[in-house]
């Protein structure tokens, strides 16, 4: 092979990796529940992230409720609802760093121009994405929506994992139970 066309293969290849999602949970399984549609929810709870706090702070849902929430973000920073256990909100903080680390993440918002971000620092050559169906980022000022089906009674939180923010406070328990 010529070098010029291994120099192009290489390109190619390397292009290849890079447009590759590298996703936080892919094809993981939640043993909590599953995400659902908009339509299909049976209740709608509103919730309000501010500076390190979520308003409520606890939420009950039954086994098989089917519950869309809507998230509004009146803090200044950039914020992340996360359904989970708290081994689970361990693992996706170390990810969240990641993304930081990145440029992917700012206090205050997301990189929606991908050539401003340092791909060297995201592991394995390949891109990373905020797409969990469990989570959603929400800058300041904004709202977002996750619908999400509980399968089953078990003690969860709801937290954000933005470096810092989970220790600062930004959690809340969320229980299914009959």
């Amino acid at each position: 092979m010529s070098p010029l066309n291994l120099f192009r293969a290489s390109v190619l290849g390397l292009a290849a990796v890079i447009s590759l999602p590298a996703l936080a949970d892919a094809g993981h399984a939640y043993d909590f529940g599953k995400p659902a549609k908009a339509a299909q929810a049976t209740r709608t709870v509103e919730i309000k992230l501010g500076e390190m706090f979520f308003e409520p702070e606890n939420i009950d849902v039954k086994p098989g409720e089917t519950v869309r929430f809507v998230i509004h973000n009146t803090g200044s920073l950039l914020h992340e609802f996360n359904l989970g256990s708290a081994a689970m909100h361990a693992g996706h903080q170390k990810e969240m760093q990641q993304m930081m680390d990145a440029g992917m993440l700012t206090p205050t918002g997301m990189q929606h121009d991908m050539s401003q971000m340092d791909h060297s620092k995201m592991g394995h050559g390949q891109m990373m994405k905020h797409d969990d169906p469990n989570s959603v980022l929400v800058e300041p000022g904004k709202s977002a929506e996750l619908t999400w089906t509980f399968s089953k009674a078990t003690s969860l939180e709801f937290a954000c994992n933005i470096p810092g923010h989970y220790q600062a406070g930004m959690v809340g328990k969320l229980t299914v139970k009959p």
